[in-house]
């Protein structure tokens, strides 16, 4: 895997490959709509927050057609796009400003509730290119809602950050992840080091201000603007930490919250890692049963495999070859889904034949390069945010003491992640704001918070978790004995049933409801 990239929470990883119960009782976040026709200038106040300029509160959204994105797609009509206006810095609102880009398609239906926000993850995944491919996911919550999402502060069109060339993003997959040498150890820092730099100097003052809390209050003035008295949120894997962290800051303000694929809120940024690598070799584990093998051996296969290729990286169909970071990030991408498991069976037997293009394809979807050699900037972003989300900075003594139990956690993925630990923000130009979320909302309403036992990014025990600290009476927990990242539209009509229930009628399910299929 390229330096740029820590495996993301991001919903829409999954998708890179597709072609394309009981219910409780009505609970506290009632049917609320909002008043009258869909407003175009924000007239609504907040509840949770220091009364903002009235030039941000009253602004109106131009909506307009969406233009074509950087790979040529354009939204069809359904969709509009519009650009809202948020201080650059929170702690100074009459100050400077910059611009979100939004995109929206209105509801279909007479008995609309408002508007509907999703946040898709990573972090640093563009709200406005993934909205209009997840439509069809929920188009049945389209009838009652505005489908509303938008690229987060430096992401995508809302001044995006770029990091490094797209010669240099190249260049750097051929660093050693897993360093075996002080030369590798030195230039795996460095390579870290240069990482920032690049960030620094393309983002400038932008770079103190894209955390999490930041966009969390960005949300809430993008409450107001759209005219809505609550939040009404969909997010899925990081979107679950940011719902979370939004819930704290206006908790009055909390509508009908849905938290898919959660991160745990309990763990810092070594736990998150840890996390991970628990994750994602169950997911393996459970891949490997499904082709008849047996997991410790399977998983030794694969560890010999990553070794030899990082030792003599492969030949591909192209003039690139195949490292050992590539060849890990090929494995991570059909995790996410089980219907590309079948895909991951190919490329690993290829592997082994000596021909590393099946793998190399898997990492160049995941890390957004395209077929000219243009890579996408999510990965960018991600560091960006999390970087300055994230305290915690192991120095190099520390990741060592850390490496065999992360190994023990994960022959395959735990050496990357602990490696990762150290050099993910190593040398950082801004200080991280905190070791982990603070995401308790006294007084909110519930807030469904969803889990699935298979899911190897975000793993299950952070759903309870994030129930547990949202607070008794807010965080409801929701359960699928599922396989891939997220639940919802995964193939459960009870997972689905039960998240629809809940958007539309405002039918919150008993805690602790499980769906097994």
């Amino acid at each position: 895997m390229a330096r740029c990239v820590r495996w993301a929470a991001l919903a829409a990883a999954a998708a890179m490959l597709a072609a394309g119960c009981s219910t409780g009782s009505s609970g506290g976040s009632g049917d609320e709509r909002s008043d009258g026709a869909r407003p175009s200038g924000g007239s609504s106040t907040t509840t949770d927050a220091k009364a903002l300029p009235s030039a941000l509160t009253s602004q109106r959204l131009d909506w307009e057609r969406c233009k074509a994105s950087e790979d040529g797609y354009t939204p069809s009509s359904d969709w509009r796009c519009a650009t809202l206006k948020v201080p650059l810095d929170w702690s100074k609102p009459d100050s400077e400003t910059i611009g979100l880009a939004l995109i929206r398609a209105e509801a279909r239906g007479d008995d609309r509730i408002g508007s509907l926000l999703f946040n898709f993850g990573g972090p640093g995944a563009s709200g406005v290119s993934t909205m209009p491919a997840y439509a069809a996911t929920v188009s049945a919550l389209r009838e009652r809602y505005d489908l509303v999402s938008w690229d987060p502060r430096g992401t995508g069109s809302s001044e995006g950050i770029r990091c490094r060339s797209d010669k240099d993003v190249q260049a750097s997959e051929a660093v050693d992840i897993t360093p075996d040498t002080p030369a590798e150890e030195q230039a795996y820092f460095r390579d870290a080091s240069e990482f920032g730099q690049g960030c620094r100097k393309d983002a400038g003052k932008l770079l103190a201000h894209v955390s999490t809390t930041d966009t969390a209050r960005d949300m809430d003035l993008m409450r107001q603007v759209l005219g809505d008295r609550k939040t009404n949120y969909f997010g899925i894997s990081y979107g679950t930490e940011l719902g979370g962290v939004y819930a704290h800051l206006f908790p009055k303000n909390v509508g009908r919250l849905v938290l898919d694929a959660v991160v745990d809120p309990k763990a810092d940024a070594v736990g998150h890692a840890e996390n991970q690598a628990r994750g994602f070799q169950r997911a393996l584990d459970n891949y490997l049963k499904s082709t008849g093998q047996d997991p410790a051996q399977g998983t030794r296969k694969i560890v010999d495999l990553l070794d030899r290729i990082d030792t003599d990286p492969l030949p591909t169909s192209s003039e690139r070859k195949l490292t050992q970071s590539l060849a890990l990030t090929g494995i991570v991408l059909p995790l996410y889904s089980k219907d590309s498991w079948p895909t991951l069976t190919s490329a690993l037997e290829s592997a082994e034949e000596g021909d590393g293009s099946e793998l190399l394809a898997l990492a160049d979807g995941y890390n957004d390069r395209d077929a000219s050699g243009h890579y996408g900037t999510t990965t960018h972003a991600q560091r960006a945010i999390s970087c300055l989300d994230d305290k915690q900075r192991p120095t190099l003594a520390e990741t060592k003491r850390l490496l065999p139990e992360f190994e023990k956690i994960s022959p395959v993925f735990g050496p990357f992640l602990g490696w990762d630990a150290a050099g993910w923000c190593h040398d950082w130009p801004v200080a991280g704001q905190y070791e982990t979320p603070e995401v308790s909302a006294p007084g909110a309403a519930p807030v469904l918070v969803v889990g699935n036992t298979g899911d190897p990014a975000t793993p299950y025990e952070g759903a309870r978790n994030m129930a547990d600290e949202l607070g008794a009476g807010v965080g409801v927990e929701l359960t699928w004995k599922g396989e891939g990242h997220g639940a919802y539209g995964s193939g459960s009509d009870c997972v689905d049933s039960t998240v629809n229930a809940y958007l539309l009628k405002g039918t919150v399910p008993k805690d602790g409801k499980v769906c097994a299929s």
